[in-house]
């Protein structure tokens, strides 16, 4: 049967051969309408009035075929017999059944009952049509209980709401996932049926239904479910040994659009449990709506998404300045796509500037021609073995570059200066995190001193940016293994690209004098564990599957990140997701004198002197 109905024969004629079957299913019924209830027998029937129970059968046949054609009775999938379908198979029957109840009349002789016929007709046609249809999808179903149990997953759809329907109707005629559905899990709806599959209980009784019903997948389809929620109940999947997808929040569906597509593998995100943020949007437009915005490092992931956040608020003008022109293109087709689909961003300008910051004079040619009002800088090299090994790049793109654009900020008279920080100042261990230190200190050096208004923004690692180590595990695990950690016992402070860079622009609202704002990254994670679950949140088991092997830390690597230093003194902001720590009092004039002995040695000593003279300037105001 699976060949057949597999076969390119079948599949090129099948809709032909279903109004066939169909219509012989309406000659038996006319047939047997006819006989029903007679003194004679069907075969002296026959003998009398053959010709013209022929002629009425033909065109009784001829009314039908029409009206199926119509109701498009046979396109509609026998494996797949809905609510919808069932309506034009009887409506189309009861059009057909008048037609035929008054053709009746005029064909056949008085002795034939036309009220008869007019009842059993219809009531024998769809009878006939719904069991073959349903002893049809009885003969599929039971084949790939047989033969199918490799190719279908047992699963379970979590929320029995409109979007758990849908997905439930669309995998019953489109199972792009080889989905078994056994079952639906809902809160609120304990003990009913929808569409024909039992809710089996609440997601409290997840882990008893999901051992008992051998569940391989589980779709979790509330696009409304709180984060909260949300991460109530992957915690509880991931201790259950299932493939689990999860349905993006908020999704619009469009006429005719799958809503297969909107289920995505699990995300650390998702388990993270990040709380949406919560901007003062008259805080964040006061500052940049009609205004020119310059972002550097615009092509990196904090970069781009901040520049896609200023984007939203309206700017004059945005200015994107990178040195990596095909990150800068990607950026620009995305705001392309922006702006060709709302009309509320039609007045917003942006522009793309290939210029290193290091170079001192192609930046003053940007600041000359676009005239910024607010910088978000967030151009850096961050990767600290790469900086380990060339501590002299890590300076001269840190502390150098940045220094060229604080100064032709100030030359400029720009408004504001917000630079990107990182938890890796903060009693730092390698060059990179040294450099961004030395960064924040020559910010706080400028202060109140200048119209400009400085502040940094300190975080720790986002999820997903460009090397980080989420699409490094993704990536291993998808072939086959092993994950790889540095130390079992390492942790990490995370956030979203979009969480950082939302709470950047909030904060770039509060900066006055040399302020260096700390975004609450929540609980520290144990790399391991983010490990752990990625494997497990793929359907597959840590070290059975896939395994998971230390490397040893790397060079300059700490076993945990702080975001502040001792003496800094954390307060309160109006919000709660960011703080403010004290400024350092700095002498400027002996900060510039250490600036020219470190650039003078990056052209005459070697890297370890470089990189011991950096920790020395920096200890100077550490404590």
């Amino acid at each position: 049967m699976r060949k057949l109905f597999s076969s390119k024969l079948y599949i090129y004629h099948r809709f032909k051969l279903i109004m066939m079957i169909d219509l012989f299913i309406v000659a038996l019924g006319t047939l047997a309408s006819i006989f029903l209830g007679r003194n004679s027998y069907p075969l002296e029937m026959l003998e009398n009035h053959g010709v013209s129970i022929l002629e009425f059968v033909v065109l009784s046949l001829f009314i039908y075929g029409i009206l199926f054609k119509i109701f498009g009775i046979n396109k509609s999938l026998w494996s797949y017999l809905g609510v919808t379908e069932i309506v034009n198979i009887c409506t189309s029957i009861l059009i057909a059944d008048l037609f035929c109840g008054v053709l009746y009349q005029f064909m056949l002789p008085d002795t034939f009952s036309n009220v008869r016929f007019v009842i059993f007709a219809p009531l024998l046609i769809v009878a006939g049509i719904m069991f073959i249809r349903m002893l049809y999808r009885a003969l599929r179903e039971r084949e790939n209980n047989i033969h199918g149990k490799n190719a279908y997953k047992n699963t379970l759809i979590i929320g029995a709401g409109d979007a758990g329907y849908i997905l439930l109707k669309e995998l019953s005629k489109n199972n792009v996932f080889k989905a078994n559905v056994i079952g639906l899990i809902d809160d609120n709806r304990k003990n009913s049926i929808i569409s024909g599959v039992n809710v089996l209980g609440t997601t409290y009784d997840l882990l008893k239904i999901i051992p008992k019903h051998e569940v391989e997948q589980v779709f979790l389809a509330i696009p409304s479910i709180s984060t909260k929620d949300k991460n109530r109940i992957l915690n509880i999947l991931k201790e259950a040994d299932v493939q689990v997808k999860v349905m993006g929040s908020g999704i619009a569906l469009e006429e005719g659009e799958s809503i297969s597509k909107h289920l995505k593998d699990v995300s650390i995100e998702d388990l993270l449990g990040r709380g949406e943020v919560k901007l003062s949007q008259g805080e964040v437009q006061s500052y940049i709506k009609g205004k020119s915005v310059l972002v550097t490092g615009a092509g990196g992931s904090i970069g781009s998404q901040i520049a896609r956040e200023v984007f939203k608020f309206k700017p004059k003008q945005l200015v994107l300045v990178d040195i990596n022109e095909n990150s800068l293109y990607m950026l620009e087709r995305d705001l392309d796509f922006e702006k060709s689909h709302a009309k509320e961003y039609e007045q917003v300008n942006y522009i793309s500037e290939i210029v290193s910051i290091r170079e001192k004079a192609a930046l003053k040619e940007v600041f000359e021609k676009y005239k910024p009002d607010v910088v978000f800088h967030a151009a850096a090299h961050k990767h600290v073995p790469l900086m380990e090994r060339r501590p002299q790049e890590a300076i001269k793109n840190n502390v150098f570059g940045t220094k060229n654009v604080m100064d032709v900020a100030i030359e400029y008279e720009v408004e504001r200066f917000i630079m990107i920080s990182t938890d890796k100042a903060v009693n730092p261990t390698n060059a990179m995190g040294a450099s961004k230190r030395l960064t924040e200190i020559i910010l706080q050096s400028k202060g109140a001193k200048y119209k400009t208004k400085f502040a940094a923004v300190r975080f720790g690692n986002v999820l997903g940016s460009n090397g980080s180590v989420i699409p490094i595990f993704k990536e291993q695990i998808k072939k086959g293994g092993p994950v790889t950690i540095t130390h079992k016992n390492i942790i990490r402070y995370f956030m979203t690209i979009p969480e950082a860079s939302q709470l950047v622009l909030q904060a770039g609202y509060y900066a006055s004098s040399g302020e260096i704002f700390l975004l609450d990254m929540g609980e520290p994670v144990k790399i391991i564990d983010l490990a752990t679950n990625l494997i497990k949140l793929s359907g597959l088991e840590p070290y059975k599957d896939i395994d998971i092997e230390e490397i040893g830390l790397r060079p300059g690597e700490k076993m945990y990140e702080e975001l502040s230093l001792d003496y800094e003194n954390s307060e309160k902001t109006d919000n709660k997701m960011i703080y403010k720590n004290t400024t350092l009092d700095i002498d400027i004039a002996t900060l510039d004198e250490q600036l020219e002995k470190l650039r003078t040695m990056l052209s005459n000593s070697t890297s370890e002197d470089i990189r011991k003279y950096l920790f020395e300037v920096i200890g100077k105001y550490n404590s």
